[in-house]
Formats: C-alpha cells, structure tokens, sequence
C-alpha cells in the first residue's frame, strides 16, 4: 500500500512539476527564491491535467515538451546511470539518454486519470550548499486524510529552475531509479545493453 501511495503521489508531484509553466531565473528571483518557481506551477499543471478530450498522443507530446522545460533530464539521467555512465560507449550513452526519455514519457502519460483533486501547498524554501535549493511542500488530499511532504532539489540553469529530483516522504525519486537500474545491470554481468534491452522492452510494452 505505501508502496502504490508513493507511485501515485510521485506521480502528481511529477505532472505537476512539468504541467506548469517554466519562469525564469530572473522572474523568480524577483519575486522570492526557488520557492515562486514550484508555486507559480500548480494551478497552471492541474488544469492541464484534468483536461477532456486530448489524445494520447497530443498528451505524449505536451508532456515531453513540458518535461525538458522544467526538468534536468540529461543531469538525471546520467545521475540515474550511476558509475555505469563512466563505462558505456557514446552510443550506449546516446541511446540510453533517449530511451530514458521515452520512458518517463510513457510512463507517465498512462496515469492522468489517477489524479483525484490532491491539492500542492508550499511551506518553505531552503538554499542548498552551492547552487541548488530545496523547496518543501505538503500534498493534501481531498480526502482529509492528512498530508504527505514532498520536497524538490531546484537547480538553475543558464536562465531558467530545472527540478533535478523530488523526495517524497523523505524517499528520492532518482535514487529509487538508481538502485532499479544498478541491479538490473550488476545481473547481467555489467552490461549496459541490457539495461537498454530492458528500457526498449518496457516502452513498446507500454505503448501497445
């Protein structure tokens, strides 16, 4: 059950992130700290995703446009690979990165009708040692049955916030991927064609 929970509050929390619309460095700055850029993103993000009548495939390209906006995905990506990233070739590494893409695309695409009314509120901001930040939220839902805290590490990045991972209830989202991929290539011997094996396997699963 906690494990499902944290699939679908991940998941809100992750369509709200990319729904929204990216502000400038500058804007946000202006008006606070990485703080206003998680804000500015909710309402924008919920109407978005509650709307009638888009086909999938205007969902899978409004979402991979909106997740490059506002999310590092090369950064996590690579992050994700971990000391794996060092050992594959360039093609590897290429192929990786798109695959990579796709499926968080695909992904997430097939779960916008599991959002029911989940309500962002932001409590704080926090400036990181060097150039990150990290925001603290609660989501609560409609159900009154309490709230669970979500926080975002806030990165900026030429001139806009990029979100580099989302913990919630304290668990990383990047490093949950991290030990799911780790493991699938430690069993099979290091290889990481297997792991994009893996990746292709599940998007054209997902897409049929």
């Amino acid at each position: 059950m906690f494990t499902r929970r944290i699939a679908l509050v991940s998941f809100f929390v992750f369509a709200i992130s990319l729904l929204g619309s990216p502000l400038s460095v500058g804007s946000a700055r202006a008006n606070g700290t990485a703080q206003t850029f998680v804000e500015g993103m909710a309402d924008e993000a919920i109407q978005a995703l509650t709307a009638e009548g888009v086909s999938r495939e205007d969902r899978m390209s409004r979402f991979r446009v909106l997740l490059n906006a506002n999310f590092d995905v090369p950064l996590i990506g690579r992050w994700v690979l971990g000391r794996s990233w060092r050992r594959a070739s360039d093609m590897e590494k290429a192929e990786y990165l798109t695959l990579f893409e796709d499926y968080i695309v695909v992904t997430y695409v097939e779960r916008f009708d599991q959002y029911s009314g989940e309500k962002l509120n932001v409590v704080k901001s926090v400036a990181d040692p060097g150039k990150d930040a990290i925001v603290y939220s609660e989501i609560n839902r409609p159900s009154g049955d309490g709230f669970i805290r979500v926080n975002w590490r806030v990165r900026a990045k030429a001139d806009v916030y990029k979100i580099i991972d989302v913990y919630v209830e304290g668990i990383s989202m990047s490093q949950t991927q991290r030990k799911e991929f780790a493991s699938v290539i430690r069993s099979n011997g290091g290889k990481i064609s297997a792991l994009n094996d893996l990746l292709r396997n599940k998007i054209a699963q997902l897409n049929n």
